[in-house]
């Protein structure tokens, strides 16, 4: 096995790892359609560390779960305007198979045209345009979707999500990049001042008031801040923090606001 090999998640979902072995700890995930560069194989050839394309995360991925492409078919992937999942939960045919897609999975369709490189796929789901640039009316729609979805370190799915994974998923679905943690989320966008100068659609960083640890959520109307927290959530937000209703405290300290939907 060469290094420098492409891939593409053809599963539903496909954790990434920290070091290769399933006993490491999980960083993030592949969703079906992101794509890869497989930048070194373990020496049992058992593990593959990769790099995303579209957010340059790095991890370990299994050897059975890594579906190889052309140079040709990757560059055609990383430049072609294809489509994302909106639906919660649907499926694709796939090289005649029945494949469950989740919410956020690239597919490789144009407009309702089957989309032909090197495989045959079939999708009669939701979706739209993946670079499309979208309001604050369809993100918030988009983002309560994942309502009551459970955390789960390095989870980027309805079935398991953490708070950076969270927001990252909702803006990549109405056509915005964020990057993979909220520690490098915070670079990007525009600096708000206060919250009282912040408006819907703002990202918000925050302090866990007991961990410690970074937290991103994103401001709604009324001082709402929906976050992965326990599970995907809605809690007051004020300058001091997100004040948890169920527990009667605040559990993050605001630290930050970033600006990364663009007004109309």
């Amino acid at each position: 096995m060469e290094e420098n090999q492409h891939g593409i998640c053809r599963l539903t979902l496909i954790p990434v790892r920290k070091e290769p072995t399933d006993r490491a700890e999980m960083v993030t995930q592949l969703l079906f359609g992101d794509h890869y560069t497989v930048l070194e194989w373990a020496k049992d050839h058992r593990w593959a560390r990769i790099r995303i394309q579209w957010d340059n995360y790095e991890g370990w991925i299994d050897h059975t779960q890594f579906y190889p492409i052309s140079a040709e078919y990757f560059d055609a992937v990383s430049n072609a305007d294809y489509k994302i999942c909106t639906d919660l939960v649907t499926g694709i045919l796939f090289k005649k198979h029945y494949i469950q897609v989740l919410i956020g999975s690239v597919l490789p369709i144009s407009t309702n045209e089957l989309f032909k490189v090197e495989e045959q796929l079939a999708f009669n789901g939701e979706s739209k345009s993946l670079g499309q640039k979208r309001d604050f009316e369809f993100l918030k729609q988009t983002a309560e979707k994942y309502i009551h979805a459970p955390y789960l370190w390095g989870g980027k799915s309805p079935f398991g999500i953490d708070c950076s994974g969270f927001t990252q998923m909702v803006y990549r679905i109405c056509g915005y990049s964020l990057h993979r943690d909220a520690s490098q989320q915070v670079q990007q966008g525009s600096h708000v001042d206060s919250l009282p100068d912040a408006i819907p659609g703002d990202v918000l960083f925050f302090k866990g008031s007991e961990t410690g640890g970074n937290h991103v959520g994103i401001l709604l109307e009324d001082r709402t801040v929906i976050h992965a927290s326990g599970r995907v959530r809605k809690d007051q937000v004020d300058e001091t923090g997100i004040f948890n209703a169920d527990r009667n405290k605040h559990t993050h300290q605001l630290t930050a606001i970033r600006r990364v939907m663009k007004q109309t």
